[in-house]
């Protein structure tokens, strides 16, 4: 399985990145628990996530150690680009006591299951209410487990409803369908006057994306998997988004492959211009403005909220993005750790991010940025969707 991070090589274009330990600062890499190192007298902190192609990560990370210099030293600890990989690394390393790292860029669907075996330090005193308040609400609920925080928002990332907005205008709709009955009833229209090859695309593959797509219809219906530590994914309103899933592909308005369509797959049927709405990630709008990559212009593409069962529903997105999570066994090096987590969180550093690496801010004034939302304009677009983001289940299994 492919997670968040072979989606992001996507933005730049920068190719595929190897992985492996990328050292920035200098030096080698201190062991975590260590105090200060003896030649330079600066705290050592190690800092471990996947690729970054659009060079933005590496851009902090110099600016911080500039900043800090013969103070605190960070290292950029490079891991798998895979997700699935990266999570397989950190838990076997924290589970045996070697974490030869401090702070995690940890996947928002983590915080539960590393929490609950205490590897994660509960900073509920240090980021407190007023903070999370200048945040992205799912975010901040994605860093909350049994009564403690246990991380801070980073990096965001959203299920999102793409549509083609020249189709829609060209078939006689001036707005995008808010319910999945009205989707269909475009398609139909457009396919027959303009003979578009498919209606819809989704992620239906047993992977990551499969099962966050399959919970958006579910929450979308009024239903959740979910209620506390009881499943409730058997209900009628859970099982009503499922069926409608379904009809996507039993009733032709989805090619029978998107049951097992990855992220990629939909996005490439979009960019192809063989479709007119797709749910995908913030990630397809970067590829629209390269020829290369895709024969639909941004200019011709909407993003709206994801359609419900009825229209009394208040839509959902599946909440994608990273935290930081700081080893709980480096809690003697705390007062550097949040030095560093304060630094690349500010609004300048997050701006760096969006702007040289197409990262979603999880502040939530950097959406009034205009700067940002001129060249990153996903950020514009997909508002609506950010806002209405919610975490999978959260449990720590």
């Amino acid at each position: 399985m492919r997670g968040r991070h072979s989606r992001r090589e996507f933005l730049k274009m920068g190719g595929a990145s190897l992985a492996g330990a990328a050292m920035l600062g200098g030096g080698a890499m201190a062991g975590c628990g260590g105090g200060r190192e003896e030649a330079s007298g600066a705290t050592e902190l190690v800092f471990t996530f996947g690729p970054d192609d659009g060079g933005g990560l590496r851009t902090l990370i110099e600016r911080f150690n500039t900043e800090h210099e013969g103070e605190i030293r960070a290292t950029w600890r490079e891991t798998a680009a895979a997700s699935d990989e990266y999570f397989e690394q950190v838990r076997n390393e924290l589970q045996s006591g070697s974490a030869a790292f401090d702070v995690i860029g940890g996947d928002v669907i983590w915080t539960a299951g590393l929490a609950a075996n205490g590897w994660l330090l509960d900073i509920s005193d240090r980021f407190t209410e007023a903070m999370k308040g200048e945040y992205l609400e799912g975010q901040v609920r994605s860093i909350e487990y049994d009564g403690g925080t246990y991380g801070v928002p980073w990096a965001g990332d959203a299920g999102m409803f793409y549509y083609r907005s020249d189709l829609l205008e060209e078939a006689g709709f001036s707005a995008p369908p808010r319910t999945w009955d009205e989707m269909k009833e475009m398609v139909e229209k457009i396919r027959t006057d303009l003979g578009t090859r498919y209606g819809y695309v989704f992620q239906g593959a047993a992977d990551e994306g499969g099962v966050v797509d399959g919970l958006e219809h579910i929450w979308n219906a009024g239903g959740d998997a979910l209620d506390g530590e009881e499943v409730v994914i058997d209900g009628p309103e859970a099982l009503e988004g499922l069926e409608l899933r379904q009809s996507m592909l039993t009733d032709g308005i989805a090619p029978r492959a998107s049951g097992d369509y990855t992220t990629q797959e939909s996005q490439s049927v979009f960019t192809n211009g063989e479709v007119v709405f797709m749910r995908n990630w913030p990630f397809v709008f970067g590829l629209l403005s390269d020829p290369e990559t895709s024969s639909v212009e941004p200019e011709r593409v909407g993003i709206a909220p994801i359609p419900t069962s009825d229209a009394s529903i208040e839509s959902s997105a599946g909440l994608g993005g990273w935290n930081f999570l700081i080893n709980a066994a480096s809690e003697e090096k705390i007062e550097d750790i949040w030095t560093f987590i304060e630094f690349m969180n500010a609004p300048e550093q997050q701006r760096t991010l969006a702007l040289e690496s197409t990262r979603l801010p999880t502040l939530n004034a950097l959406y009034e940025d205009e700067e940002i939302l001129e060249e990153v304009p996903v950020t514009r677009l997909g508002r609506d969707s950010l806002e209405r983001t919610r975490p999978r289940p959260v449990h720590p299994h």
